[in-house]
């Protein structure tokens, strides 16, 4: 399969239906289109509208997770399961946490890297703020919907590249914050992350995870802690008209030289 890679600002603008719902989230009118940017056939995409920070960014996701359609086979040589293929296409509460956290973190004259970017809601908020960021993910259509989003949003495209994260890179280089979303979503994720920081964090850095809960923090909270991080967690907020999940928390790790050396 092959992601179609071409310029987004021509496809016509989209109209929103605004309806008040919680999270602070518009829902437009669902369409069963084929989403035209992707080489494979058969997918359909939804557009919402979403308040992050102090702007509201149109995101185009797919419909359902239900969607899986591979005729050359590609999912099984890169390793994605038919049950997990549609995934990186929706919007998550950790996603928008870590969006919402971006809006807000110091990112002046830092070097940034989102893994597992997905639709890339952190990516955009960061490249509206003007920041240096990477978008990443392995997956193969998250680069065209991170570049039709970009142009939704009437941003220039973000940087994107496709990182396997078992697999080392020399080209990346290091960052000075690298942040991600639910990214601990198997057991041996928190090893190969654990991994990847040590060939892509810069000596004083910062990693912000935001974590839904589903238990395989603490060996990368350990693994960390080897490399000379301190980590503070924090809650996301909810209130009464919050929907279903709640969970969610922002790990914060931060290293200085002085650490580093002494670990």
């Amino acid at each position: 399969m092959q992601v179609l890679h071409r310029s987004y600002a021509r496809l016509a603008r989209p109209s929103f239906v605004a309806v008040s719902l919680p999270f602070r989230v518009i829902v437009p009118h669902t369409r069963n289109d084929a989403f035209p940017g992707a080489h494979m056939t058969g997918y359909t995409t939804r557009q919402l509208l979403l308040r992050l920070g102090d702007r509201d960014f149109r995101i185009r996701a797919l419909s359902d997770i239900q969607q899986f359609a591979d005729p050359n086979r590609h999912a099984e040589r890169i390793g994605i399961s038919s049950a997990q293929w549609s995934l990186f296409g929706q919007v998550w509460p950790a996603g928008r946490m870590l969006a919402e956290a971006m809006s807000r973190h110091d990112v002046a004259g830092k070097r940034i890297l989102e893994l597992g970017c997905g639709l890339g809601l952190a990516s955009l908020v960061l490249q509206h703020r003007g920041a240096d960021v990477l978008a990443t993910d392995h997956h193969p259509l998250a680069e065209t919907f991170l570049a039709y989003n970009s142009a939704l949003n009437d941003l220039p495209a973000v940087p994107y590249r496709e990182l396997q994260w078992s697999v080392p890179d020399d080209s990346l280089g290091r960052f000075d914050l690298i942040i991600g979303s639910d990214v601990l979503y198997e057991h041996d994720h928190a090893g190969l992350l654990a991994a990847l920081l040590v060939r892509h964090a810069q000596t004083d850095s910062e990693v912000l995870i935001a974590d839904p809960g589903r238990g395989n923090s603490a060996p990368f909270t350990r693994a960390l802690a080897a490399q000379g991080y301190d980590v503070s967690e924090r809650r996301s907020p909810m209130n009464a008209n919050d929907l279903p999940p709640f969970r969610g928390r922002l790990l914060s790790y931060r290293r200085i030289a002085a650490a580093a050396a002494a670990s």
